[in-house]
């Protein structure tokens, strides 16, 4: 079999002080944190790198996020590595779309800022997130069903991997939902650390403003696969690409059928970029014998080298 590569960009919620500072070491990603800072106004450098009350806000957690994974890339750009895919996981698909030459970093990283003010005043104190785990996915859609049609308001929001579903929604309908899964054999329901309701309908008219902006946002055909978390199939048309970003903010995120796709269509290394592991975890549980790289320090560059260096053999 043929090594076919995807590049993995993770979500909300892997964020940490520090996330990115060894590649302040290259030219190319040290370029593209002080870009950041210039576009919006503020110091990235600091948001990134001190102690700070901000980064896990969700205005300023989201454009930090993609500032380091967008840097991380600059690196591995000149290293000769191209992917054949790329997907992310909700935030991290718009860094799936700077890989794919679809949107440019001036007009991305304005656009990140914007989802992150929207999502974060879209439904403030009243909804939050929890993760299912050990429930058949049929079932807590028939939970969140039957709390929904008396007056609630939760729905699945991440289709993560076997055994791990997050709902999302009203605080109350939340904890209903929460309970009558427990009932119904689900192992653990967790309450997430997040600031809202996301992924779930509470937040589309977030996504319709969303969409609205990207209105005024120039957008190209991808240059090198990718799928959509919307419906865990390529993009081919760019024409519905803002629907498809507006309409992410308060749908399901459908990570699990995106991966099992890429195996399908026979990737055989996923490289996670950015911050955390977690991506790499829902992976082993789709299917263990894929092979993951995780690029989270700059040393672990050498293992993209690698992969180069097998390519130009072949």
């Amino acid at each position: 079999m043929s090594e076919t590569i995807a590049f993995l960009f993770p979500g909300q919620g892997a964020q940490y002080v520090g996330m990115g500072e060894s590649f302040l070491a290259y030219e190319e990603s040290a370029k593209r944190i002080d870009q950041a800072s210039e576009i919006l106004g503020f110091d990235m450098r600091a948001l990134l790198f001190e102690e700070n009350d901000r980064l896990n806000k969700t205005e300023y957690t989201q454009p930090a996020m993609v500032t380091v994974m967008a840097a991380m890339l600059a690196r591995i750009e000149t290293l000769g590595i191209r992917p054949d895919v790329c997907a992310g996981l909700s935030l991290g698909e718009y860094a799936a779309m700077l890989a794919c030459g679809v949107m440019s970093f001036e007009d991305l990283i304005p656009a990140i800022r914007k989802r992150g003010i929207l999502m974060e005043n879209a439904a403030p104190g009243i909804g939050g997130m929890s993760a299912v785990l050990g429930a058949a996915p049929d079932t807590v859609r028939a939970v969140c069903g039957e709390v929904s049609a008396r007056g609630g308001a939760v729905a699945p929001a991440n289709y993560n991997c076997p055994g791990q579903i997050v709902i999302s929604g009203e605080k109350a309908a939340l904890q209903e939902a929460g309970e009558l899964l427990a009932k119904a054999g689900a192992k653990r329901v967790i309450p997430l650390n997040v600031s809202g309701p996301f992924h779930s309908p509470l937040l589309k008219r977030a996504g319709e403003e969303l969409k609205d902006y990207l209105g005024s946002k120039t957008l190209h055909a991808p240059s090198i696969p990718y799928l959509a978390n919307l419906t865990a199939d390529y993009v081919t048309e760019t024409s519905d690409i803002r629907d498809i970003l507006g309409r992410q903010v308060y749908s399901p995120v459908l990570w699990q059928q995106t991966m099992e796709r890429m195996i399908q269509d026979g990737v055989t290394t996923f490289v996670e970029i950015g911050p955390g592991r977690t991506l790499a975890g829902f992976l082993r549980k789709i299917d263990r014998s894929r092979k993951v790289i995780n690029i989270e320090k700059a040393e672990d560059l050498a293992l993209l080298a690698e992969i180069g260096e097998r390519r130009t053999v072949c």
